[in-house]
C-alpha cells in the first residue's frame, strides 16, 4: 500500500481512547458516508456545525457560469434532504479548492460555525497541506515570493513584478518528500490563500503540475486530473473548541502510484 488510509484525530482524551479501541471500525464508517446526490460526494468528518467533504476533481467549489454542479449546491441537497427540509439548508463555505483540485474541503452548517472558521482562516489558525507531483526536480525545500494578478475574463493568473499594484503577493512553501521515474511529489504549506497560486508558483519556477493544461506544457489535455490535491486539514472546532486533524491520501492512481510516502 503506497499511502496510509484516511485518518481522524481530535485533541479530546475521550475520543482518542474510542478510536484507539476501534480505529478501522471509525475509518469505515466514514469512508463509506456520503451525501447521495449525483455526482456523490464522501464525506470525512460531520458534526451538527461542520461539514468536511473530500471534493473530487473536476466539481466546482462553488456555482459559476457553467450552471455545472458545485460542492456548495450539493451539499445543500444533501443537508436538506437528511433534514426533510423544504428549500436550501444553511451551509458556509469557509474556503474553496479550485476546479481540477481534489482532497480535504471545509464547510459551515451553521451562521455561527462559519463565522468563528472563517476568523481562523483570517487568523491563520487553520492549516492546510497540499500534495502535488510535478516532471524534475524541484530543489529539497523552499519559499516562494511572486505576485499575482488574476484576469477575471479569461480565469487565469500571471505573475507580474512585484512593485506592480496590481498584484497580490503570494507565499508558500514546500518540501521535496519523494522522487520517482523524473516525478517529484512535494509537500506544500500556503501562507496566503491566491486564486491558482500552487498551480501558478510552481509553473514560474519551472515545475508545472502534472496534468495541469492551464499552467503547464502544452501537451497537456484539457479536462485531464491534474496532481493536486488538498491531503491534510488542521483547524479547531468551531463550538467544542479541540483541534481537529484530518488526513486523506492521495488515490492509487496514476501519478501517484508511483511514490510510496505516507502522511
Amino acid at each position: 500500500m503506497p499511502f496510509a488510509p484516511c485518518a481522524l484525530r481530535i485533541n479530546s482524551p475521550a475520543h482518542l481512547h474510542a478510536q484507539a479501541e476501534c480505529p478501522h471500525a471509525l475509518a469505515t464508517e466514514r469512508i463509506m458516508h456520503t451525501t447521495e446526490t449525483t455526482p456523490n460526494l464522501p464525506i470525512i468528518f460531520e458534526d451538527d456545525h461542520v461539514l468536511v467533504i473530500d471534493k473530487p476533481h473536476d466539481i466546482l467549489s462553488q456555482a459559476d457560469h457553467t450552471g455545472d454542479p458545485d460542492v456548495s449546491g450539493l451539499c445543500k441537497q444533501y443537508l436538506s434532504s437528511k433534514k426533510n427540509k423544504k428549500g436550501n439548508a444553511y451551509l458556509g463555505l469557509v474556503h474553496r479548492l479550485d476546479r481540477p483540485v481534489g482532497g480535504l474541503m471545509l464547510l459551515a452548517k451553521t451562521p455561527k460555525a462559519a463565522g468563528r472558521l472563517s476568523q481562523q482562516l483570517r487568523d491563520r489558525i487553520i492549516q492546510k497541506t497540499y500534495w502535488a507531483v510535478t516532471p524534475g526536480t524541484p530543489p529539497a525545500s523552499g519559499v516562494l515570493t511572486h505576485s499575482l494578478l488574476k484576469d477575471r475574463a479569461s480565469n487565469t493568473v500571471q505573475t507580474v513584478p512585484a512593485g506592480d499594484k496590481r498584484g497580490r503577493e503570494a507565499v508558500l512553501s514546500f518540501i521535496r518528500l519523494q522522487q520517482s521515474g523524473g516525478l517529484t511529489l512535494l509537500s506544500i504549506h500556503l501562507q496566503t490563500g491566491r486564486p491558482h497560486q500552487i498551480r501558478v508558483q510552481l509553473a514560474e519556477e519551472g515545475y508545472p503540475i502534472w496534468g495541469d493544461y492551464k499552467y503547464g506544457s502544452q501537451n497537456q489535455d484539457e479536462g485531464r486530473t491534474i496532481a493536486l490535491r488538498a491531503v491534510e486539514l488542521i483547524f479547531e472546532h468551531p463550538i467544542l473548541k479541540k483541534e481537529i486533524r484530518l488526513t486523506l491520501p492521495p488515490p492509487h492512481l496514476e501519478p501517484w502510484n508511483a511514490f510510496d510516502v505516507s502522511l
